[in-house]
């Protein structure tokens, strides 16, 4: 799924954190990384959050449950 806008980083990344199943995030280069992990989290994303927004991602979640919390995310914020 395309996640696009998302501007409040931190409570972004309390739903992947509350997810049950493997959230990622497919890279440019199609390498996917696990978005449940606090290194990925701060090491792999450092320079998206340079903007203090992401613009745009493409996110994998595996559980039904999972994309459905982050798709009220992407709707609710």
């Amino acid at each position: 799924m395309k996640v696009t806008n998302i501007t409040n980083i931190d409570k972004f990344f309390e739903v992947v954190d509350s997810c049950k199943g493997k959230v990622e995030l497919v890279t440019g280069e199609g390498d996917r990384l696990n978005l449940k992990s606090k290194l990925s989290q701060y090491v792999s994303l450092a320079n998206i959050f340079s903007s203090g927004e992401i613009p745009e991602l493409e996110i994998v979640a595996y559980e039904h449950e999972d994309i459905q919390k982050l798709m009220l995310f992407m709707m609710q914020g």
